[in-house]
């Protein structure tokens, strides 16, 4: 077995192991995170559009389930749930876009899903998770005349995009909307920083489940990327300890 893989095999049980332990002392755990003032705002948004009979959007990306990026989709789609959840009282119920046929599917489970917890089954409607191109450019283009035409008081830009989200955010604005953006993207992040009212920068994308309290596995893989990030710096400064010495000696 090669190195790389050796190493991302270990990477894994241990990330694995770590997360058993983590929960067995979830009681344990005190929910303490540094202040993050776009999910504040987000949940204020939230309550806004339950109060006035808003709409919610939730723009998830075009990237495929199956793809290398998949991660990023699937932590949009748990926004989207837990979101979902909370504003499904409201008149009009919450809207997911995306760009990929399986994605659109996953969105439309998670909504049907989040209306049932929520007990609002009959403000479900399976146009709620809508498949809006089948190509980057496509699926943001498609998505302007929902973030124009149906009433958005708040979009969620969270998932894999490109560039392309740019047209996204440039659209929200015009709207005078709220609009909470993230990506797993270099480019799209600098997109969006500069575009959108409240970017979530980094591996912001992946904390929004703690912040929202979407559940305890949340708070959980939270605290073990902490200590994951804690250990390979340790790892790099005792690699980098020990050339410094070789060399010397």
């Amino acid at each position: 077995m090669q190195i790389p893989a050796l190493a991302g095999l270990i990477l894994v049980l241990f990330s694995f192991v770590l997360l058993i332990g983590l929960s067995m002392l979830k009681d344990r755990i005190k929910t303490s995170f540094r202040d993050i003032p776009a999910f504040g705002k987000f949940r204020r948004a939230l309550g806004t559009a339950v109060e006035d009979g808003s709409r919610i959007h939730f723009a998830l990306g075009s990237v495929s389930p199956i793809d290398s990026r998949t991660a990023a989709s699937f932590a949009s789609l748990s926004t989207l749930r837990h979101s979902a959840e909370l504003s499904a009282a409201s008149d009009k119920a919450p809207l997911a876009t995306s760009g990929d046929a399986a994605l659109a599917i996953l969105s439309q489970d998670s909504l049907k899903t989040a209306h049932h917890i929520a007990g609002a089954d009959q403000q479900y409607r399976s146009t709620s998770g809508r498949l809006m191109g089948v190509t980057p450019f496509s699926y943001a283009a498609g998505t302007l005349s929902t973030i124009y035409d149906e009433g958005i008081s708040a979009n969620v830009i969270a998932g894999g995009f490109g560039v392309e989200v740019g047209l996204l955010s440039d659209a929200a604005e015009r709207t005078r909307s709220f609009t909470l953006a993230a990506t797993d993207s270099i480019p799209a992040q600098a997109v969006l920083y500069a575009s959108a009212s409240e970017p979530l920068i980094g591996e912001e994308l992946y904390a929004a489940g703690a912040y929202l309290k979407a559940g305890r596995t949340h708070l959980v893989s939270l605290y073990a990327q902490d200590i994951l990030r804690w250990l390979i710096i340790i790892l790099l400064l005792i690699g980098a300890g020990m050339k410094l010495l070789a060399g010397l000696l």
